[in-house]
């Protein structure tokens, strides 16, 4: 059995993209979020993408896993894009709520009337979607509102509204960029990400006490996923995306892969220890 399980994690790791130029340290990562995936049950993708240098690390980066409610950072970013373009305003109602109430409700409690309503008011699914067609993003897509979503019959492997973790990354790259969003809206969506109340036993769970996190999580039954930007003291910035599907481990496995990758990219901890950190229940 421990001959198969070498196997399987030398297949895993050989299977993942080329990333080009990987300094040894992020090597070593790349392999410890392998591993991570590997020694606990479920489907595991995660991948991060340094915001400054373009480096980037993964394992299971290419594979569509379901959004869930990191999708609503894609609502908030084309209602806040339509804002910029003067065709929205942030004051406009639904649901006797403002468009600005919504859309925090939505980011920080994950409130998903609110997220139907905004989506409502964009014109539906198709206009999500359409925003992201517009960004030339793929790997990603929106097909239905939250309520349809959790009416249908659950299915961990519809590729309908499903986002590979190098979409996502691509998505959050483009929210923290200057070309879909100004600076204005683009720092009222990180102050909401900032504040999100929701998982803290996963991206959050065990990072050091200088790290700043900006996230959305998402949870179906047997799954779960996390994505974000994380800030280094130095100010440096990391773009992560996880997702989890099935096993009974999900947020700790989160967790740890958020911490290794932290530590992998900050370059002034220690380099990454083979045995990396324990895929625990975090406090």
């Amino acid at each position: 059995m421990r001959l198969i399980g070498i196997g399987l994690y030398l297949l895993a790791f050989v299977a993942q993209p080329a990333w080009a130029q990987a300094t040894p340290k992020l090597q070593q990562l790349e392999q410890r979020l392998a591993a991570t995936a590997i020694e606990n049950p479920g489907d595991f993708g995660s991948a991060a993408l340094d915001l400054t240098s373009g480096s980037v690390v993964g394992f299971n980066g290419h594979e569509p896993f379901p959004m869930a409610s990191t999708m609503k950072i894609a609502v908030a970013a084309a209602y806040l894009a339509e804002v910029d373009a003067g065709r929205r305003s942030l004051h406009e109602t639904a649901g006797g709520a403002t468009a600005l109430s919504l859309m925090d409700r939505m980011m920080v409690r994950s409130d998903n009337r609110a997220t139907d309503l905004l989506v409502e008011m964009l014109g539906g699914p198709r206009a999500v979607d359409h925003w992201l067609r517009s960004h030339r993003l793929s790997g990603i897509r929106v097909d239905r509102n939250i309520a349809q979503l959790l009416s249908a019959r659950r299915d961990l492997w519809d590729v309908r509204d499903s986002s590979t973790p190098v979409a996502m990354l691509e998505l959050l790259r483009l929210v923290d960029g200057n070309e879909a969003l100004t600076p204005h809206s683009r720092a009222l969506l990180l102050d909401m990400m900032r504040r999100c109340a929701t998982g803290s036993n996963r991206i959050r769970g065990i990072l050091p006490s200088g790290a700043t996190v900006e996230n959305k999580t998402g949870t179906l039954n047997r799954y779960t996923t996390d994505v974000g930007f994380l800030t280094f003291p130095d100010g440096r910035r990391v773009a992560v995306a996880f997702f989890a599907r099935g096993g009974g481990n999900r947020p700790a496995v989160i967790a740890t892969a958020a911490r290794a990758i932290y530590d992998g990219f900050d370059s002034s901890a220690e380099p990454i220890h083979s045995g990396g950190y324990p895929a625990q229940a975090p406090r």
